[in-house]
């Protein structure tokens, strides 16, 4: 886990992110990370019982980057090659088989 350093910030942590599922809060908070931002996670999603919503806030320095991150998430360019494959097969087919 990184250290929330509050040292030198004028103002506190901006929520950039709220969804009522840990697991996709943990992701987004990953991806976020991956691109070095510093991500602090408040919620009910903690603890052995991962239920209930997920906030994360990031720095005011950090937070037009997170955005724009999230949005582009959310226009799937982070998608990978699987994800379109997966995407494309259960579009042509509901049960999610390939044909060959």
């Amino acid at each position: 886990m990184t250290e929330w350093d509050h040292t030198g910030m004028g103002e506190g942590p901006v929520r950039v992110y709220a969804t009522g599922n840990a697991v996709e809060g943990e992701l987004m908070k990953g991806r976020l990370e991956a691109e070095g931002i510093i991500v602090m996670v408040k919620g009910e999603g903690g603890g052995p019982y991962r239920a209930g919503p997920v906030y994360l806030w990031v720095t005011p320095e950090d937070e037009a980057r997170a955005r724009t991150i999230i949005e582009a998430i959310a226009a799937g360019a982070y998608a990978t090659d699987d994800d379109l494959d997966e995407w494309s097969r259960s579009e042509n087919d509901p049960s999610g088989e390939r044909s060959v």
